[in-house]
């Protein structure tokens, strides 16, 4: 029944008007498009520490779209898709798209035209959203100096910022116009200051956006290009923007809150992975961190991409393999103000650390739905999809700490009350809040299980878990018992 009931949810979802309200609703499924899966389905080995193409394509993404839909994910984050550096160099092959070479052409690795086109025409079909990832920054060579005339359209060297690495983080004008890659593949910075780079890109993206149907786009390294050249690339594309701003500090990246749709929320992910990577983790650590993007960034935490893993930092299971505290982890994203995200392979226990090992191929696990993440992810999605349609201001509800101590965490959002802990598998948590939203003797139910337990006066919730696991809690009348089973049987 479940198979049937979540594409049915998922095209009852708004038109296709790629609003940033409308990507609020949405949670997305990030690919590596070369490491996802291949075009008539086979299995070939993929040795991460090659760096090769290992022959993921867009046709092979399309096949797979059912695995990804019945996960309850409605948006896909795909890899860059232009034309990229060809050949072997030093740090290996642009399998991973950002090695941009001709802005104008697909990357034929991946597929060609009309089966883009296809992708977005079945995800559409879907009732889902495609997002492209964009590289305006820089272009790739692989000599120093570049050979300028192999780059299109840019193809002089008066096109890009004068050579030099970037040697100074707290230096903003090194940050944007100096260079980033290495002697084996250098990143040339395109001059976002020359009127003719200007004009090329904001036409382009619109083209692109128009060509491919995309509702949305992933731009990358955006610090690295001056802020105001932002908001007019954000106009011309006519859809959603969500830009990487790599860096922990709420104040640096509240500043592209002013100029694009969202972030990438790095302030926090940082603070989220110490939080849960070991039973010592600081919980009180990451509730200031929310506050204070909470209090900080243009519109909260609302417009923020929410992300435990991705394909530029360590998988979480590469230094954390309890489960409890894997689960605990996973769990933010789809309880929090913002958009959840998740990598590919998160959902299968993938462990790799730090790129290229945190680029597996996902084929490499079956795509098996039977298993504990899975289901945990399908869950999740489907919680958070009831509680947004249980209440029309849940997306503009500000996240509450109801409680805090050194081991457990309660996360109260208008219908969701999620209470987590760090205390791993073998403790025994237990959680008091003494004052929500719920009536008196209202039912709720922890989705992650299906048990029951019933408010108190003033609405005051207190539990006793097990095995460290978390709780997410709903009102029965919004999350009922029968579907909740139903879920969690399904496969």
């Amino acid at each position: 029944m479940l198979r049937q009931l979540l594409p049915a949810l998922l095209t009852a979802l708004p038109a296709f008007s790629a609003s940033a309200a409308d990507w609020q609703q949405r949670s997305i499924y990030q690919l590596v498009t070369d490491r996802f899966a291949t075009t008539n389905g086979s299995y070939p080995s993929c040795d991460t520490e090659d760096r090769v193409y290992c022959g993921g394509t867009w046709q092979g993404v399309i096949r797979q779209l059912d695995y990804i839909q019945n996960m309850g994910f409605d948006a896909i984050w795909i890899s860059p898709i232009v034309a990229n550096l060809e050949g072997s160099t030093g740090d290996g092959e642009s399998y991973h798209g950002y090695w941009t070479v001709d802005q104008n052409s697909l990357n034929s690795h991946f597929g060609n035209e009309s089966d883009l086109l296809e992708l977005s025409s079945q995800l559409h079909s879907r009732g889902m959203y495609l997002m492209l990832d964009v590289v305006v920054n820089h272009m790739a060579a692989d000599t120093l100096p570049p050979d300028y005339v192999l780059f299109a359209p840019f193809n002089a060297e008066s096109d890009f910022h004068t050579f030099c690495w970037i040697t100074n983080y707290n230096n903003q004008t090194n940050v944007e116009q100096c260079w980033l890659g290495d002697d084996n593949v250098p990143l040339a910075d395109c001059d976002t200051e020359s009127d003719y780079v200007i004009d090329f890109f904001y036409k382009w993206i619109g083209d692109l956006v128009a060509n491919y149907s995309a509702d949305g786009l992933r731009i990358d390294t955006v610090k690295h290009v001056r802020s105001d050249f932002w908001p007019g690339f954000a106009e011309a594309a006519g859809v959603f923007t969500i830009g990487e701003v790599l860096d922990g500090d709420v104040d640096y990246v509240s500043t592209y809150t002013e100029v694009l749709d969202a972030v990438l929320d790095y302030p926090t992910y940082y603070q989220l992975f110490y939080a849960f990577e070991s039973t010592s983790g600081s919980l009180s650590n990451l509730v200031s961190w929310v506050q204070q993007s909470q209090s900080t960034y243009k519109n909260g935490e609302f417009m923020t991409g929410s992300f435990l893993e991705n394909q530029d930092n360590p998988r979480f299971q590469s230094v954390q393999t309890d489960q409890a505290l894997v689960s605990n982890a996973i769990s933010w994203p789809f309880i929090q103000d913002g958009i959840p995200i998740l990598y590919y392979g998160q959902e299968q226990g993938y462990t790799g650390s730090n790129d290229p090992y945190n680029r597996e191929a996902l084929w490499l696990s079956g795509y098996v739905e039977d298993k504990p993440l899975v289901k945990l992810v399908r869950t999740l999605n489907a919680a958070r999809k009831a509680a947004i349609a249980a209440s029309s201001d849940y997306l503009s509800t500000v996240l509450t700490f109801p409680s805090v101590t050194s081991s457990t965490l309660a996360v109260y959002k208008q219908p969701m009350l999620a209470l987590l802990t760090n205390g791993g598998s073998s403790s025994t948590p237990s959680w008091s809040v003494s004052s929500t939203d719920y009536s008196n003797g209202e039912e709720l139910i922890n989705v992650l299980t299906c048990d029951t337990l019933t408010a108190g006066s003033n609405g005051a919730v207190s539990v006793t878990g097990s095995e460290g696991m978390p709780q997410i809690l709903l009102p029965t009348s919004v999350f009922n018992v029968t579907y909740c089973n139903e879920l969690l049987s399904t496969y």
